[in-house]
């Protein structure tokens, strides 16, 4: 049975703590708060073997070892039950020779999913809902990304914006357009006039990286 500590009443927002929760998942119980000193994603997908789930698990199961890299953990969640689970991640290695390495959360009250918002109040199942969170060390949401039922997360793109939280985290520098590891961070806006130069590019700049 899922033992949430809070439940939401809307969708929680970027810069707050993220509700704790223990629950049984395909590796044993998980809680939360045991995530505490390292990046976590915490992600949500409709449904155990759907078409779009399927092909985002086979991606992620991939890419484990580059999360893992990073300090990041990975856990998923759905309403389906710990045995849906188990027989999904079966069959995903048996069809694809992969295995699923993170933990899959059983979610059938739907208690973790309404806690976060993935799931309105007034809603039967969690159908809709492609949700994806990235916790902090101090246990602190700084990215929410939210996709319909009919299209698949980027993997990269889950990996890039990882990436660029945790290059901006120290608060001396902000990731431009498609900014990849690796590339220079945009200086902090200026927010004294005295400042300001008479250079053209005052407002969007490179950060001084020496």
């Amino acid at each position: 049975m899922n033992d949430t500590k809070a439940v939401a009443s809307q969708p929680i927002r970027i810069g707050e703590t993220a509700p704790d929760f223990r629950a049984r998942t395909t590796l044993g119980e998980r809680s939360l708060s045991e995530y505490r000193g390292q990046w976590l994603i915490l992600f949500s997908h409709p449904a155990d073997f759907t078409p779009v789930c399927t092909t985002e698990f086979v991606a992620l199961a991939k890419s484990a070892a580059a999360f893992e890299t990073t300090g990041c953990a990975l856990l998923g969640l759905s309403v389906d039950s710990i045995h849906s689970h188990i027989a999904w991640v079966t069959a995903i290695k048996h069809k694809f020779g992969v295995n699923v390495p993170f933990p899959i959360i059983e979610d059938p009250s739907m208690a973790i999913g309404r806690a976060y918002g993935m799931i309105d109040d007034t809603a039967a199942d969690s159908a809709a809902v492609r949700s994806t969170y990235f916790i902090d060390p101090d246990g602190i949401i700084r990215a929410i990304t939210t996709y319909p039922h009919n299209v698949g997360r980027s993997v990269s793109e889950m990996l890039r914006l990882l990436r660029a939280l945790q290059a901006t985290q120290g608060g001396t520098g902000l990731a431009p357009e498609g900014w990849q590891p690796g590339d220079k961070l945009l200086a902090l806006p200026i927010i004294n006039s005295a400042e300001i130069s008479g250079d053209d590019d005052w407002f969007c700049h490179l950060a001084d990286t020496k």
